[in-house]
């Protein structure tokens, strides 16, 4: 979703300008960098970026502010990391800003609610993953990579309906009946992509995603 700024009231761009600022620098802080910089992993993440980019600019609308689109953001958090997945995200959302996609007022709105609460929802369900079922190959790729998309959609789809209904942009029931609907089409789809780029990654470069260790998922399994 691409929100619009008419509908948050000022109080909560500058709230969330200001909490988008301590999220980056506290990412800032824990990225790998210099194993992003040293590596072929680089490429990946601007790659993931543009593809995100050209994904979030074919979205469709139910009214305005309810845009629907792909997120991308459980591939990009298990490939890259929650820290340099939330720089990509947030590149991919200043590429479709400048295009003219998403107002730079809104910018801050959208950095929370499209990247950094289902980027952190991602690494939840993995956390969780990895905690509670075994470590196998098929675990990462059919609940981590495409349970976890669909369920990382759905969330984030209830979290930015929550705030919208929060900021008096729309009533809760309207989201409810008419928009959330629509979530379950989108996580649907979105655990195809993401499982099958996942898929992708771990047969023909395992190296290139950070969540994946061969020992833990492959070795003496």
């Amino acid at each position: 979703m691409n929100l619009s700024a008419s509908l948050f009231p000022t109080a909560w761009h500058v709230f969330m300008a200001v909490l988008s600022i301590v999220v980056l620098a506290l990412a800032a802080r824990t990225a790998p960098w210099k194993k992003l910089l040293a590596s072929s992993q680089l490429n990946l993440a601007l790659g993931i970026a543009v593809v995100l980019m050209l994904m979030w600019s074919l979205k469709a609308g139910v009214k305005p502010g309810l845009n629907l689109h792909m997120l991308g953001a459980m591939a990009a958090t298990l490939a890259l990391g929650p820290e340099l997945a939330l720089y990509v995200l947030g590149l991919a959302l200043t590429g479709i800003t400048l295009n003219g996609a998403v107002e730079w007022a809104a910018w801050p709105v959208n950095f929370i609610f499209m990247v950094a609460a289902p980027i952190g929802i991602a690494s939840v369900l993995h956390r969780l993953v990895v905690r509670f079922l075994p470590a196998h190959f098929f675990v990462f790729i059919f609940i981590t990579s495409f349970v976890g998309s669909a369920l990382t959609v759905l969330l984030q789809g209830f979290i930015a309906s929550g705030a919208m209904s929060l900021a008096g942009a729309y009533s809760f029931d309207f989201l409810l009946a008419e928009y959330l609907p629509f979530f379950l089409l989108l996580g649907f789809a979105e655990a195809w992509l993401g499982g099958a780029a996942m898929t992708l990654l771990v047969v023909y470069r395992p190296d290139w995603v950070a969540a994946f260790d061969d020992k833990r998922y492959l070795l003496n399994k």
